[in-house]
This record gives C-alpha cells, structure tokens and sequence, in this order.
C-alpha cells in the first residue's frame, strides 16, 4: 500500500484503521458515558458496513454512521459516498486521520449549520 510516497505493509495500515476505530469508539463512549461497551463496538477488519457499530440503544443517541480512514491520503468524496451507503438511517460521518495529523470528522455542511443553529438555540450555548 502506498502512503505518501512510502509503501506500508497491508497488517500496519489495518492496524493504523483499527486504532482510529477503536479510538472514535472510546470518545463516543466517553461523550454518552451511560452507555454500555457493547452499545458501541469497531467493526472488525473487513466487515462489511459501518466502522462503528451502534445498537438500538446507542443508535436513538447518536443518529450518525461512521467510516473511519486513517490514511496519508484520503478520496474525501469517495469515503462520504462510502458513509452515505452504510445500512440504517442517520447521517454520514467521516473520521479521518494521518500521522503526526489531529483526527477530522466530515459532515454535511447543511448539517454542520443545523447543528450550529441547534446549539445556539440552546440558553447558554454560545462555543468558544
């Protein structure tokens, strides 16, 4: 595999995949701190469907389904189409990652404002 003009052993690049996995898994259970580990789980390595697996549960909490990329180089459109096409209902959310880079997530930008208008509806919300 190639990652920026170094070529990366097949096992490393799913190990850096399943390492923003497991990590976007954690800060999901961290943020709903009253949900269960087995509410929120990586996909294993090459199954097919979302990168994050959420329960019933955990779904009524967090209306987004994951695809992680944890690349040099990343088809931004390619993965959001990726996301879109997951099973279920929710928004598309992609979390991408490269070395030495703090990790993004990418929304729709229609739905970055519905958020924004969101959290300034709500009494003391100001960011920042």
């Amino acid at each position: 595999m190639d990652s920026g003009g170094l070529t990366i052993k097949p096992s490393s690049a799913k190990a850096k995949g399943r390492a923003l996995q497991n990590w976007v898994r954690d800060k999901l259970l961290d943020t709903f701190d009253h949900l269960e580990p087995d509410d929120v789980k990586a996909a294993v390595m090459g199954e097919s469907g979302a990168d994050i697996k959420l329960s019933p549960a955990a779904r009524k909490l967090i209306p987004y389904k994951f695809e992680a990329k944890n690349q040099e180089r990343v088809n931004v459109w390619k993965a959001y189409k990726q996301a879109q096409g997951h099973e279920g209902s929710g928004e598309a959310v992609v979390v991408i990652k490269k070395n030495h880079h703090s990790p993004l997530a990418i929304v729709d930008a229609e739905h970055f404002f519905m958020l924004l208008d969101f959290h300034n509806k709500i009494p003391g919300g100001n960011i920042g």
